[in-house]
Protein backbone atom coordinates (compact mmCIF):
# COMPACT_ATOMS: atom_id res chain seq x y z
CA UNK A 1 0.00 0.00 0.00
CA UNK A 2 1.46 3.16 -1.19
CA UNK A 3 1.70 5.80 1.21
CA UNK A 4 2.55 9.42 -0.62
CA UNK A 5 -0.44 10.79 0.08
CA UNK A 6 -1.07 10.17 3.55
CA UNK A 7 2.46 11.32 4.28
CA UNK A 8 1.63 14.63 2.58
CA UNK A 9 -1.65 15.21 4.40
CA UNK A 10 -0.40 13.81 7.77
CA UNK A 11 0.83 16.97 9.17
CA UNK A 12 -2.77 18.78 8.85
CA UNK A 13 -5.11 15.80 8.85
CA UNK A 14 -6.71 16.45 12.54
CA UNK A 15 -7.40 19.99 10.82
CA UNK A 16 -10.34 18.49 9.18
CA UNK A 17 -13.76 18.45 11.65
CA UNK A 18 -15.58 16.15 8.91
CA UNK A 19 -12.20 13.25 10.16
CA UNK A 20 -12.79 13.85 13.84
CA UNK A 21 -16.87 13.60 13.72
CA UNK A 22 -16.17 10.44 11.50
CA UNK A 23 -13.79 9.21 14.14
CA UNK A 24 -16.42 9.96 16.98
CA UNK A 25 -18.64 8.01 15.26
CA UNK A 26 -17.45 4.97 14.28
CA UNK A 27 -15.20 4.70 18.02
CA UNK A 28 -18.89 5.50 19.63
CA UNK A 29 -20.05 2.12 17.36
CA UNK A 30 -17.17 0.45 18.39
CA UNK A 31 -18.22 1.12 22.19
CA UNK A 32 -21.75 0.14 21.42
CA UNK A 33 -21.02 -3.12 19.77
CA UNK A 34 -17.98 -4.24 21.70
CA UNK A 35 -17.49 -5.50 25.57
CA UNK A 36 -14.24 -3.51 26.42
CA UNK A 37 -12.77 -4.42 29.49
CA UNK A 38 -11.01 -1.63 31.62
CA UNK A 39 -7.30 -2.93 30.59
CA UNK A 40 -7.87 -4.58 27.25
CA UNK A 41 -5.16 -4.40 24.96
CA UNK A 42 -6.23 -2.43 21.48
CA UNK A 43 -4.25 -2.44 18.46
CA UNK A 44 -5.47 0.36 15.80
CA UNK A 45 -4.44 -0.80 12.56
CA UNK A 46 -3.66 1.89 9.57
CA UNK A 47 -4.39 3.65 12.46
CA UNK A 48 -3.62 7.06 11.26
CA UNK A 49 -3.01 10.05 12.99
CA UNK A 50 -5.39 7.47 15.40
CA UNK A 51 -8.51 9.61 15.92
CA UNK A 52 -10.62 6.66 16.63
CA UNK A 53 -8.09 5.72 19.50
CA UNK A 54 -8.62 8.89 20.73
CA UNK A 55 -12.27 9.14 20.91
CA UNK A 56 -12.40 5.77 22.55
CA UNK A 57 -10.13 7.11 25.13
CA UNK A 58 -12.67 10.12 25.96
CA UNK A 59 -15.24 8.04 25.80
CA UNK A 60 -13.77 6.26 28.64
CA UNK A 61 -11.18 3.76 27.72
CA UNK A 62 -8.50 5.33 30.37
CA UNK A 63 -7.09 1.69 31.26
CA UNK A 64 -6.43 0.31 27.18
CA UNK A 65 -2.99 -1.01 26.18
CA UNK A 66 -2.26 1.30 23.00
CA UNK A 67 -0.47 -0.01 20.39
CA UNK A 68 -0.60 2.37 17.18
CA UNK A 69 0.49 0.81 13.66
CA UNK A 70 0.73 2.31 10.40
CA UNK A 71 2.79 1.99 7.23
CA UNK A 72 2.84 6.02 6.21
CA UNK A 73 6.41 7.62 7.84
CA UNK A 74 4.36 10.80 7.79
CA UNK A 75 1.36 9.37 9.84
CA UNK A 76 4.19 7.59 12.07
CA UNK A 77 5.95 11.05 12.93
CA UNK A 78 2.35 12.79 13.93
CA UNK A 79 1.82 9.64 16.07
CA UNK A 80 5.16 9.70 17.82
CA UNK A 81 4.58 13.48 18.51
CA UNK A 82 0.64 12.89 19.99
CA UNK A 83 2.65 9.74 22.06
CA UNK A 84 4.95 12.40 23.49
CA UNK A 85 3.15 15.27 23.98
CA UNK A 86 0.82 12.98 26.36
CA UNK A 87 -2.17 12.48 23.99
CA UNK A 88 -2.20 8.77 25.03
CA UNK A 89 -1.78 6.76 27.78
CA UNK A 90 1.72 5.84 29.01
CA UNK A 91 3.45 3.27 27.49
CA UNK A 92 1.27 3.47 24.22
CA UNK A 93 3.33 1.89 21.29
CA UNK A 94 3.63 3.09 17.93
CA UNK A 95 4.64 0.61 15.14
CA UNK A 96 5.46 0.39 11.29
CA UNK A 97 3.25 -1.90 10.22
CA UNK A 98 2.14 -3.27 7.06
CA UNK A 99 0.46 -6.78 7.42
CA UNK A 100 0.36 -7.49 3.03
CA UNK A 101 4.18 -7.66 3.28
CA UNK A 102 5.89 -8.31 6.80
CA UNK A 103 5.40 -11.44 8.99
CA UNK A 104 2.48 -11.15 12.17
CA UNK A 105 4.38 -10.04 14.86
CA UNK A 106 4.29 -11.91 18.08
CA UNK A 107 1.80 -9.60 20.40
CA UNK A 108 -1.46 -10.35 21.17
CA UNK A 109 -4.67 -8.41 21.74
CA UNK A 110 -8.34 -8.07 22.85
CA UNK A 111 -9.64 -5.75 19.91
CA UNK A 112 -8.40 -4.88 16.93
CA UNK A 113 -10.09 -1.35 15.22
CA UNK A 114 -9.63 -0.34 11.57
CA UNK A 115 -11.08 2.65 9.99
CA UNK A 116 -10.93 3.47 6.27
CA UNK A 117 -8.02 1.42 5.90
CA UNK A 118 -9.18 -1.89 4.36
CA UNK A 119 -9.94 -0.95 1.36
CA UNK A 120 -6.53 0.12 0.57
CA UNK A 121 -5.44 -3.28 1.07
CA UNK A 122 -4.95 -5.79 -2.05
CA UNK A 123 -4.73 -8.60 -0.01
CA UNK A 124 -7.59 -9.08 1.79
CA UNK A 125 -7.38 -12.67 2.70
CA UNK A 126 -3.47 -12.43 4.22
CA UNK A 127 -4.57 -9.30 6.29
CA UNK A 128 -7.80 -10.47 7.72
CA UNK A 129 -5.77 -14.31 8.60
CA UNK A 130 -3.05 -11.66 10.55
CA UNK A 131 -6.10 -10.00 12.21
CA UNK A 132 -7.14 -13.25 13.41
CA UNK A 133 -3.92 -14.41 14.37
CA UNK A 134 -3.15 -11.08 16.33
CA UNK A 135 -6.21 -11.60 18.59
CA UNK A 136 -6.59 -14.06 21.35
CA UNK A 137 -9.54 -16.52 21.39
CA UNK A 138 -12.52 -14.66 21.71
CA UNK A 139 -10.94 -11.27 21.08
CA UNK A 140 -12.74 -9.04 18.82
CA UNK A 141 -12.18 -7.26 15.84
CA UNK A 142 -13.97 -3.87 14.18
CA UNK A 143 -13.41 -2.93 10.56
CA UNK A 144 -15.36 0.79 9.54
CA UNK A 145 -14.92 0.91 5.79
CA UNK A 146 -17.20 2.07 2.84
CA UNK A 147 -19.84 -0.18 1.10
CA UNK A 148 -19.29 -0.39 -2.59
CA UNK A 149 -18.88 2.32 -4.58
CA UNK A 150 -18.73 3.47 -8.03
CA UNK A 151 -14.53 4.42 -8.13
CA UNK A 152 -15.93 8.23 -7.48
CA UNK A 153 -14.60 8.19 -3.82
CA UNK A 154 -10.67 8.14 -4.39
CA UNK A 155 -9.39 11.43 -6.71
CA UNK A 156 -5.66 10.42 -6.20
CA UNK A 157 -4.15 7.22 -7.53
CA UNK A 158 -5.50 3.89 -6.37
CA UNK A 159 -5.25 0.45 -6.61
CA UNK A 160 -7.40 -0.92 -3.41
CA UNK A 161 -11.22 -1.90 -3.43
CA UNK A 162 -13.71 0.57 -4.40
CA UNK A 163 -15.52 -0.10 -0.84
CA UNK A 164 -17.08 -3.61 0.06
CA UNK A 165 -19.92 -5.76 -0.51
CA UNK A 166 -21.08 -6.54 2.95
CA UNK A 167 -22.55 -10.22 2.24
CA UNK A 168 -19.24 -10.84 0.77
CA UNK A 169 -16.47 -9.03 3.45
CA UNK A 170 -19.02 -11.42 5.89
CA UNK A 171 -17.93 -14.16 4.34
CA UNK A 172 -14.46 -13.65 3.95
CA UNK A 173 -14.00 -12.88 7.67
CA UNK A 174 -15.77 -16.23 8.18
CA UNK A 175 -13.44 -17.63 5.68
CA UNK A 176 -10.15 -16.00 7.97
CA UNK A 177 -11.89 -18.18 11.06
CA UNK A 178 -14.05 -15.45 12.52
CA UNK A 179 -17.62 -15.98 13.64
CA UNK A 180 -20.41 -14.05 15.14
CA UNK A 181 -20.04 -11.43 12.43
CA UNK A 182 -22.36 -8.27 11.86
CA UNK A 183 -22.58 -5.51 9.66
CA UNK A 184 -23.99 -2.63 10.48
CA UNK A 185 -24.55 1.27 9.39
CA UNK A 186 -21.80 3.35 11.18
CA UNK A 187 -21.51 7.11 9.44
CA UNK A 188 -20.78 8.15 5.78
CA UNK A 189 -18.62 10.21 4.57
CA UNK A 190 -19.16 13.61 1.66
CA UNK A 191 -16.82 14.14 -1.43
CA UNK A 192 -17.69 16.77 -3.73
CA UNK A 193 -21.29 16.41 -3.24
CA UNK A 194 -21.10 12.96 -2.67
CA UNK A 195 -22.10 10.47 0.45
CA UNK A 196 -20.42 7.48 0.77
CA UNK A 197 -22.03 5.24 3.17
CA UNK A 198 -19.79 3.28 5.57
CA UNK A 199 -20.37 0.34 7.57
CA UNK A 200 -18.99 -1.59 11.08
CA UNK A 201 -18.00 -4.74 10.70
CA UNK A 202 -17.85 -6.54 13.77
CA UNK A 203 -16.74 -10.39 14.53
CA UNK A 204 -14.94 -12.63 17.34
CA UNK A 205 -11.81 -14.38 16.56
CA UNK A 206 -13.04 -18.13 16.77
CA UNK A 207 -12.24 -20.31 19.62
CA UNK A 208 -10.26 -23.17 18.62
Amino acid sequence: MGTEHFDEKAATWDDDPDKRKQAQEVAHAVLAAVPLAEQARVLEYGAGTALVTEELLAAGGHGLEVTLADNSPGMLAVLREKTTAGRFPSGTRVVSLDLETQPVPADRFDLIVSSMVLHHVRDLPTVLAAFAELLDDGGHLCIADLDHEDGSFHTHDFDGHHGFDRPELARALEAAQFAEVTVADCTQVTREGTTYPVFLATAVKRTH
